[in-house]
C-alpha cells in the first residue's frame, strides 16, 4: 500500500501559492498556512529549538543532524542556522535534513522570508543557493559547518529509504486536519525508528492522534504550552530501542 501526504486531487506538480497580509504565504493544495500567523520565527524558538533543548544541545556534539517534515518556506532552516552559528564550537558540523513534497521556488522563499530581517542574511544565502527547478535531493552547504538537504517527494517513501540518523525532529508539516497522511502511524514510526537512542522530536501539533501515534512508535512524549496562547504543544525522547 502506498502511503502519501498528498492531499486529494493533487499530482506530482508545483501547486500555485496564495499570499494573505502581503508576504505570508498560503498553501491552495492544503489550505493552510506555512506559519503561525503571530510570528513564525519566534514559534521556531520556542516549539522546535526549545522543545528539543536546542542550542544547549549543541555544546556537546560534534556533528548534529536535524531532521524536518516539512520544509515549506525554509524558515525554521534559517531560524536554525542562524541560532547554531551563534552557539557553535570550532569544527562541529549540522546537518539539516528536510522532506518536502512540493519545494517552493527561490522567488517565494525570498518573497515569504522577507518579513524577517533578522534572518536576512540566511535568507540571502539560501535563496542565491536554491536550484531553479527544485527535485530530488536539494543538497546546499550554507557554510562550511552547515549542511541542508532538502528532499523532495513523499515523506515516508523517502524517510524510509533514508539510512540516516537524527539526533533532533522538527515535525512542522500543516495542520493535522489538513493533512492527516503526514501524521501518520507509519510516518511516526518511522520517526521513531530513525531517532538515535536519546534523540528527540518537537512540534506545535497536539491533536489528540499524533499524541497516540508518537506514543505507539515508542517516544516518551511531554505536553508543554504551546506558542502565542496556543493551549499545547508535544515534544519526546526516544529512551529505548
Amino acid at each position: 500500500m502506498t502511503h502519501s501526504n498528498y492531499p486529494p486531487g493533487t499530482g506530482d506538480t508545483q501547486v500555485p501559492l496564495a499570499w494573505h497580509d502581503g508576504d505570508m504565504p498560503f498553501s491552495t493544495a492544503f489550505g493552510d498556512h506555512f506559519y503561525c500567523q503571530t510570528d513564525g520565527r519566534l514559534e521556531c524558538g520556542h516549539v522546535f529549538l526549545a522543545g528539543n533543548g536546542l542550542p544547549e544541545r549543541w555544546r556537546d556534539a560534534d556533528d548534529f543532524t536535524i531532521g524536518e517534515l516539512g520544509f515549506g518556506t525554509g524558515l525554521n532552516a534559517c531560524e536554525t542556522w542562524r541560532q547554531w552559528k551563534e552557539h557553535r564550537r570550532p569544527g562541529t558540523h549540522l546537518h539539516f535534513v528536510s522532506f518536502e513534497l512540493f519545494p517552493m521556488q527561490a522567488e517565494e522563499i525570498d518573497r515569504a522570508l522577507s518579513r524577517w530581517p533578522e534572518i536576512d542574511a540566511e535568507r540571502e544565502v539560501l535563496v542565491a543557493r536554491w536550484p531553479e527547478t527544485p527535485s530530488g535531493i536539494i543538497s546546499i552547504d550554507l557554510d562550511d559547518q552547515t549542511r541542508l538537504s532538502v528532499v523532495c517527494g513523499d515523506a515516508l517513501d523517502n524517510l524510509t529509504a533514508s539510512t540516516l540518523t537524527f539526533d533532533a525532529w522538527f515535525l512542522d508539516g500543516f495542520a493535522p486536519s489538513r493533512n492527516s497522511a503526514m501524521w501518520s502511524a507509519d510516518l511516526m514510526q518511522r520517526v521513531h525508528d530513525t531517532t538515535r537512542l536519546g534523540g528527540s522530536f518537537a512540534t506545535y501539533a497536539a491533536a489528540g492522534f499524533v499524541r497516540r501515534n508518537l506514543i505507539a512508535a515508542g517516544f516518551d512524549v511531554e505536553r508543554r504550552p504551546g506558542f502565542a496562547g496556543k493551549r499545547e504543544m508535544l515534544c519526546g525522547v526516544r529512551r529505548s530501542a
